[in-house]
């Protein structure tokens, strides 16, 4: 039958789509925050090298002037002062700052930091609004000395960008940072002041330092930032960066001291057109600020727009790291507390699920081109150490000789069933269906049990109320590392929580490799579905919904052969999350159902099987921006810590599951290649899930494992040949298999 074309945009439609979008949103980004806006000059010209600093600069004035290859520096007239204050605007103490200038009804010239402005557009339209002038301090307050060319054009451009888009204004002034007075200047800073000079810019040092970042007391900032002798100054004083109370308390002082002593304060502009003897109205004065052109607005507005976003979104970063932390953590002790309790319970030596069970029981094996492995198989489940056993091999349509080798062995109690291909469901289906006895046990193909497993397995049905039994799954063929980290999950991911679920009456998944059910059980949830690509998962929440106890019993094992690549890897996890996921959206409803699956155990999975995986990159990213930008020696503290919780987990895990401990060496290099893929693998299962792709089973390769098993009297094997036909059970026709 030919399938309906999907109106749905396919995955690789949508990755493409994304991929367009975000490597356009990169070249916008990029636009705007390379941009070089210059008030004035063109900053194209070359800066010449290995010039050291000119005699007129170091023994000049606070105000340099190196644009058009000038090399002039100016002075304050006498008796007049320009109060400047870097590294703000500050939320806490700007304000405070207008406050006093407000009282006293003085201007200033405030250099601000580009990264400021973004947070506090507010407290910079209140600056212009009250006739205070605006320079630049960078974006960032980097050494621009240490920087090279375009960094430092970046750092300007930004913060000009940044006051226009909140002020509407531009300007001309900028005080790097770290600068002092004139005589400090050396051969680097005076590169950059030339630097400055050429994309139109005046660089202000200072006169005299309040040194306020110092937090000396009071009396000796004003002593700092009084000038001597009736000279003029321009005064550095500091609005952000610390604690400014003295800061604040010494400028309600030293503005009325000075303005005793005949002072006036201006703006560093005013102040250069007086030493320039430009009146105010003069054609050729000196304008600290301009208007910005709409364009330079729009595109200022919209890099605060960016920034701000930015910093948003990096603040939700950091709140979902340290929620995916708490729950990382709250997870791992629910595990030590219940895993403990599951095993005192069931280890000690008066428990007991009721009379031994003795039933007869039968296996069906579900097969699709196992040759390399179910010989192996079904001499393990043949053998086994019950009374009655009957092993029931479903030839899914096999295309090598499956069949004709489980048919060679033999063995009395082993029957094979030869089925079109149609599906792993619709086999299980049809052994379920010709099984001749009550108690049922579903094993794949690849898998060998233990003598005593089948016996372990179904003891727990002594208990009436328990519908269904999840074995201990281990990996067979750990020769590889992958297979090695599989080791790891499956004894902690899987085996440990199911201890928990147990306790907690809400397991999720009685795994395919060893499981075993109740025939009525089976019949009363109608069997297994092929509606997801997860058929143990999804029989599993039917089961839980139906009101049957689902119990983990940790001594009946069975080895089962992982994929030895990581290509292999990420087709079977995929085919697992993603039909997990289906099965979770099927089985929705089931948290109005009031039971201990709905409430707990569905929530579990969601949180931690498709929400955890898809935010835990984040400790990655932000381990290595903590490391890099942040405090290494904290971020150091925290990614041992996680590290440590989860060597821990995995040490009690292999304790509980009785396992050596030597394979727990490759746990730190798990941390850094398999957790990173199972993040693909989860983040690739949702977009698939969102865009409606569909996704086919995949056949893994084989190798087959090879464990000896107690013999067993051969006798003539009876091959059944059938066709499915509806019965008590379905019967699905879609061929695929894993």
């Amino acid at each position: 039958m030919a399938e309906r074309s999907d109106p749905r945009p396919s995955l690789r439609t949508l990755i493409t789509l994304a991929v367009a979008v975000g490597f356009v949103s990169i070249l916008l980004v990029g636009a705007y925050t390379s941009a070089v806006f210059s008030p004035n000059g063109d900053p194209t010209q070359t800066i010449q090298r290995g010039h050291p600093v000119p005699t007129a600069i170091k023994d000049g004035g606070p105000i340099l002037d190196t644009t058009h290859g000038q090399q002039r520096s100016y002075h304050l007239p006498d008796k007049t002062i320009a109060l400047t204050f870097d590294d703000g605007p500050d939320a806490r103490w700007t304000p405070e700052v207008l406050a006093i200038l407000r009282k006293h009804q003085v201007h200033a010239t405030f250099f601000v930091l580009g990264k400021q402005v973004t947070k506090e557009p507010d407290i910079m339209r209140s600056m212009v609004r009250e006739g205070h002038e605006i320079g630049i301090h960078t974006f960032t307050h980097p050494d621009l000395s240490q920087l090279a060319e375009w960094r430092r054009n970046i750092e300007l451009s930004l913060t000009q960008l940044a006051i226009a888009g909140t002020t509407g204004k531009t300007t001309l002034l900028l005080r790097e940072p770290y600068s002092s007075v004139a005589s400090s200047i050396d051969d680097a800073s005076w590169q950059v002041i030339q630097h400055s000079g050429r994309n139109g810019y005046l660089v202000v040092v200072s006169d005299n330092d309040s040194r306020d970042w110092a937090a000396p007391d009071v009396p000796t900032i004003l002593r700092n930032a009084t000038p001597d002798n009736d000279r003029g100054s321009v005064a550095l004083w500091h609005d952000a960066g610390g604690n400014r109370s003295r800061t604040v308390a010494a400028l309600d002082r030293f503005i009325p001291t000075m303005l005793a002593r005949g002072y006036r304060f201006t703006t560093v502009s005013e102040g250069l057109n007086l030493a320039l003897g430009q009146p105010d109205t003069a054609a050729g004065q000196v304008v600290g600020m301009a208007e910005a052109s709409t364009s330079v607005v729009v595109r200022g507005t919209i890099v605060t727009w960016i920034v701000t976003l930015t910093g948003v979104s990096f603040r939700l970063l950091w709140l979902l790291f340290i929620a995916v932390g708490v729950l990382t953590v709250g997870r791992t002790l629910a595990l030590f507390v219940f895993a403990g309790h599951h095993v005192r319970r069931r280890r000690r030596q008066e428990w007991s699920w009721g009379p031994p069970v003795v039933d007869p029981v039968s296996v069906v094996v579900p097969a699709f081109n196992e040759k390399e492995g179910i010989a192996a198989a079904v001499r393990s489940l043949a053998g086994g150490d019950y009374p009655t056993i009957e092993v029931i091999v479903v030839d899914d349509g096999s295309t090598d000789d499956t069949a004709d080798l489980v048919e060679g062995l033999g063995l009395a109690n082993v029957r094979v069933i030869r089925t079109p291909n149609s599906g792993k469901p619709s086999a299980l289906n049809t052994g379920i269906q010709h099984a001749s006895h009550d108690l049922i046990v579903m094993v794949d193909g690849d898998t060998v049990f233990e003598r005593e497993s089948i016996r372990s397995l179904v003891q727990p049905f002594g208990d009436s109320t328990v519908g269904a039994v999840a074995g201990n799954v281990k990996i067979g063929n750990r020769t590889t590392m992958v297979a090695q980290w599989q080791h790891i999950e499956y004894v902690i991911g899987f085996n440990l929580d199911r201890r928990m679920y147990d306790i907690l009456h809400c397991m999720p998944t009685v795994p395919g490799a060893i499981g075993a059910f109740r025939k009525a059980t089976l019949i009363d949830v109608g069997g297994v579905s092929d509606d997801t690509l997860a058929e143990d998962t999804d029989l599993t929440m039917a089961i839980c919904r139906a009101g049957w106890h689902v119990v983990y019993e940790e001594k009946a094992r069975a080895r089962t052969e992982a994929p030895t690549t990581l290509g292999q890897l990420w087709k079977q996890r995929y085919r697992w999350s993603y039909g997990t996921m289906q099965a979770m959206w099927k089985h929705r409803a089931a948290l109005l159902d009031r039971s201990s699956f709905g409430l707990i155990g569905l929530p579990m999975l969601a949180v931690f099987g498709i929400v955890l995986p898809l935010f835990a990159p984040l400790f990655d990213v932000l381990a290595i921006y903590g490391a890099v930008a942040l405090n290494t020696t904290a971020t150091a503290i925290a990614w041992f810590t996680m590290l440590g919780v989860q060597a821990v987990t995995a040490v009690l895990a292999f304790v509980l599951d009785k396992e050596r401990l030597r394979p727990l060496w490759v746990l730190p290099l798990q941390q850094f290649m398999y957790r990173q893929t199972m993040y693909l693998v989860a983040i690739q299962s949702v977009i698939t899930a969102f865009t409606g792709a569909r996704l086919h089973w995949q056949k893994l390769r084989r190798t087959g494992l090879a464990v000896p098993a107690k013999p067993v009297a051969p006798a003539a094997s009876q091959p059944v040949q059938i066709r499915p036909a509806a019965g008590q059970l379905p019967v699905h026709d879609t061929p695929c298999r894993d």
